[in-house]
């Protein structure tokens, strides 16, 4: 089966990822669309997937746009979707991994006369998107789709609520390379030790800095903590989220805590910098479609504290492999992270049983052999 991967993303997130993960499994019969340059391109680089930068200018359509801007948008498709027409020709499918994508590739499909698959990785509602965009996403799966993979049940939920066809929706959770999780005691010590922090409690938050991931909840958080409890905020801006950027460092400084918190920016070594943590916070203010930290700190074999709601809550079940809190209640926070620091041995457990549950519930090959089997069944 020979596949046209889409994506909008020059930058890699989660979505991005997880396409990663499923197109490195059919090799030279995968091929990578993106309609933006960066770091992602350079990635899939590194993993031998076949990649091509196929737009030639910024799409200036986001998931909060007005319909003047959705139809302003479109003029920037026309030469896009021409290329991706004759690129889908020498395929068997189209898997559009991201909302834009979905768009390029659902006129494609029609042109090229080859099945469309989406890949939802979002939660279909206004929190995320506009009322034009959702109407949009939802119009043209009905329409075009053959087969669409929500990430959880709750982004399936969301779907079906927002008017999407049952009979076009799948569950699959995403996959992770487990041994990409094995961790060297030495590397952890090491880094520690150069981020002078041998001897403290650490706090890991791993996303970008935006308002909904919710990082300002744990700096307000860290107030009611111990003073040897550190934060580490691994991640950076965005889709032009400087300003929330500032506004973290203002709150740090104005809470006295420059010493506790520590922006590390963007970083490829997610896995050694997690299993360097002694709790990972998730903070989402809005539902996570999935949580992709949520089950690699699991995979490290960390406690993980996460915000319920969306995909969180079917990640994590409460005192047996992690820990729920109300989104946007930094004081709850606290007081679970003082549990944590407290009660060493009883975390340690929870820890333990997540680390060995996601192994067996997230295994990549498995959950490619589930996607397989649904690819498979268009033809």
């Amino acid at each position: 089966m020979k596949i046209l991967f889409l994506d909008q993303s020059g930058k890699p997130g989660g979505a991005e990822l997880c396409l990663i993960d499923i197109a490195k499994s059919y090799g030279k019969n995968a091929f990578v669309g993106l309609f933006a340059d960066g770091d992602f391109r350079k990635l899939l680089e590194k993993n031998q997937i076949p990649v091509e930068v196929l737009a030639t200018q910024v799409i200036n359509v986001r998931k909060q746009s007005s319909l003047l801007q959705a139809l302003g948008g479109l003029g920037q498709l026309a030469p896009l979707i021409y290329k991706v027409v004759q690129r889908a020709r020498e395929y068997d499918l189209i898997y559009a991994n991201t909302q834009k994508a979905l768009v390029v590739g659902a006129i494609a499909s029609f042109f090229a006369r080859r099945p469309l698959v989406y890949h939802l990785h979002d939660i279909l509602s206004t929190e995320h998107f506009s009322k034009t965009n959702l109407r949009i996403a939802v119009t043209l799966v009905n329409r075009f789709c053959s087969l669409v993979i929500a990430n959880s049940e709750a982004s399936k939920t969301a779907f079906l609520e927002a008017g999407g066809q049952p009979n076009l929706i799948e569950v699959v959770y995403n996959g992770f390379e487990l041994n990409n999780y094995q961790t060297c005691e030495a590397d952890i010590q090491n880094l520690r030790h150069e981020l002078g922090l041998k001897d403290k409690f650490i706090v890991g938050h791993f996303s970008r800095l935006s308002p909904w991931k919710g990082q300002h909840i744990l700096i307000n958080a860290l107030v009611k903590c111990p003073q040897n409890v550190i934060a580490v905020l691994v991640g950076d801006a965005l889709f032009g989220e400087q300003d929330y950027v500032q506004d973290l460092h203002q709150k740090v400084a104005a809470l006295g805590l420059e010493n506790r918190v520590k922006f590390l920016g963007f970083r490829s070594d997610i896995p050694q910098l997690m299993a360097m943590c002694d709790v990972v916070a998730h903070t989402s203010i809005a539902p996570e479609p999935f949580g992709r930290v949520i089950v690699e700190g699991m995979l490290c074999g960390k406690p993980v504290i996460a915000a319920k709601a969306g995909g969180a809550m079917e990640l994590v079940k409460e005192g047996i492999n992690g820990f729920l809190v109300t989104p946007g209640e930094a004081l709850e926070l606290a007081q679970v992270i003082n549990t944590c620091v407290q009660e060493p041995e009883r975390t340690a457990n929870i820890a333990n049983h997540a680390r060995i549950t996601a192994s067996e519930c997230f295994d990549v090959n498995m959950i490619n052999q589930q996607i397989q089997k649904l690819l498979q069944s268009l033809f």
